[in-house]
């Protein structure tokens, strides 16, 4: 007997390494020392000897059950850029620059090849948020996931100069509210998304064309990768404007999400009109016959990130974002009251 003969294939790990090399060489910056294989990551802190008083900041996530429509339809290229994003739009929202990520997945069965397919997704996102895939873990775990399965999670750390961590502290009534535009679903509330489409998740009902999705398909909608926000905040940095607070629209929506960007005695003012709300949604919503609240209080519903900005910088702001490839909205304000979101 011995470790194969249970379930474990150490030469398919040696192998799933093997041909991730080249999709974690694409996301190296200058201060990653090593290389792939070794038993931690190392990363110079050399750069940010330059910040007066550099914070480290840091987030770690998962995608959820989104992950079970990748098993339906045998595609798993683009479930790591979700992962990524949830870790580094959580950065963002300090006002941090993402430095590097680790990737963990936990697998049935290692198939190198779809291994090497997920960490193509993972590397991609690195390279969209300008950060290093320095380092990961493959864990088989035979008897306890089908052999066909697998769990995917990540840990990113970032920095800030303490003078630029996005707090909120300074928000005022008047303040506008910027909304930048989300890619669809996300990685949030696909357990209700499923319970939704239950008869139509099987590969043929994922891959059929929606009148309603503009004859896209429902597992083309649905795998859409989160859209990562990284590039769109470095840009109004840039610019030297000052996003006063931001909220990564993530599980819980609007009505969850947005009071965490608020401080006490202060409020946002969202109107629901303000923007297109992707079709996605309202299917969702027609099919499974959700009330509009929860719907607001479980997905993004078109707004991934939301920014408080001052009045007289909004214009700069929005520039700021299109050229980073983003699509920006105003889409309300801060006002004065109990800490809370309003949506109109």
């Amino acid at each position: 007997m011995d470790y194969k003969s249970s379930g474990v294939d150490i030469e398919a790990g040696y192998k799933s390494v093997e041909l991730m090399k080249k999709y974690v060489k694409e996301t190296v910056r200058p201060e990653v020392l090593g290389g792939l294989g070794g038993f931690s990551g190392a990363f110079s802190l050399d750069k940010i000897k330059d910040m007066d008083e550099p914070v480290l900041v840091s987030g770690t996530d998962g995608v959820g059950t989104k992950i079970k429509l990748a098993f339906l339809l045998d595609k798993h290229d683009t479930i790591g850029i979700d992962c990524v994003a949830m870790c580094v739009n959580d950065i963002a929202c300090a006002g941090g620059e993402p430095l590097f990520f680790l990737d963990y997945i936990a697998c049935g069965k290692n198939y190198p090849e779809k291994i090497a397919e997920i960490v193509k997704g993972v590397a991609e996102g690195c390279k969209q948020s300008d950060c290093a895939l320095i380092g990961g873990e493959t864990a088989e775990h035979p008897g306890l996931m089908p052999e066909e399965e697998y769990d995917l999670a990540g840990f990113s750390v970032g920095v800030v100069d303490k003078k630029d961590i996005i707090t909120g502290e300074n928000l005022k009534a008047g303040d506008v509210l910027v909304g930048m535009a989300s890619t669809g679903v996300h990685s949030n509330g696909f357990s209700l998304v499923r319970k939704v489409f239950e008869k139509e998740l099987t590969p043929d009902g994922l891959r059929a064309p929606v009148e309603e999705l503009d004859g896209k398909s429902l597992g083309e909608v649905l795998l859409a990768p989160t859209r990562i926000y990284v590039k769109a905040l470095k840009a109004i940095k840039d610019a030297g404007i000052k996003v006063k607070a931001a909220s990564h629209i993530t599980g819980g929506g609007f009505y969850e999400n947005v009071p965490r960007m608020l401080i006490d005695g202060k409020r946002a003012v969202i109107e629901k009109s303000s923007y297109p709300v992707p079709a996605i949604f309202g299917l969702i919503q027609k099919k499974g016959d959700i009330e509009e609240r929860i719907m607001y209080n479980t997905f993004n519903m078109g707004i991934g990130m939301v920014l408080a900005i001052d009045r007289n910088e909004v214009t700069g702001a929005m520039k700021a974002i299109r050229s980073a490839g983003d699509t920006p909205y105003i889409i309300g304000e801060i006002a004065d009251g109990e800490k809370d979101v309003e949506l109109i």
